[in-house]
């Protein structure tokens, strides 16, 4: 069975780490953990892994953000992936630092990157992990939260938070998006 992981953030050194940039994070996270190596791909950066008789098609757009939805829409039909196969990894204000959210659908809450995939789409019916980044900032301050580093002390905690966002990525594939949730939204 085969997966599609779209993990969003943007592209170029001054995001690299970045709180936007979670989900490329837990990509390349999972990529050198299984010894793989991302290539640049049309829309995005693009590598497989196995895990347990499943395969995972790891994407990192190069499409910025904000429109995030034509890399979805490409490898989606490309690799002949159902939408109900595909994980989108992103950053979530509304959660802690760090804490992780499985759902199976739902709003974009804001982010622009979900919004173009669901736009995109042309639906919310998809699996999406979210990493809480927490809202840590002054009012009218959103923009540059995001594309600063995480802050030192989350910087300590950060590879553990990686690591368990990773084994939820392989946990959906594994047990499929209602089991999952169990596992992934109890931690």
């Amino acid at each position: 069975m085969k997966f599609l992981v779209m993990a969003l953030g943007n592209i170029g050194p001054e995001y690299a780490d970045t709180r936007h940039n979670i989900g490329f994070m837990v990509a390349d996270y999972l990529a050198a953990k299984h010894d793989a190596h991302f290539e640049i791909g049309r829309h995005a950066f693009v590598t497989e892994i196995k895990s347990k008789g499943k395969s995972f098609t790891l994407v990192k757009p190069t499409t910025y953000m904000n429109l995030s939805g034509k890399a979805a829409a490409h490898y989606l039909s490309a690799l002949k992936i159902p939408v109900s196969q595909m994980l989108v990894v992103t950053d979530d204000l509304a959660l802690p630092f760090g804490k992780l959210r499985l759902k199976g659908k739902g709003s974009a809450g804001g982010h622009n990157g979900l919004k173009h995939i669901q736009e995109t789409l042309g639906t919310d019916e998809y699996a999406r992990l979210r990493f809480g980044v927490d809202a840590n900032f002054p009012k009218g301050r959103q923009v540059d939260y995001v594309l600063d580093p995480f802050s030192p002390d989350e910087q300590i905690e950060l590879p553990l938070r990686i690591e368990k966002a990773a084994d939820a990525v392989l946990t959906f594939g594994a047990l499929g998006i209602e089991r999952a949730m169990n596992v992934v939204n109890v931690k």
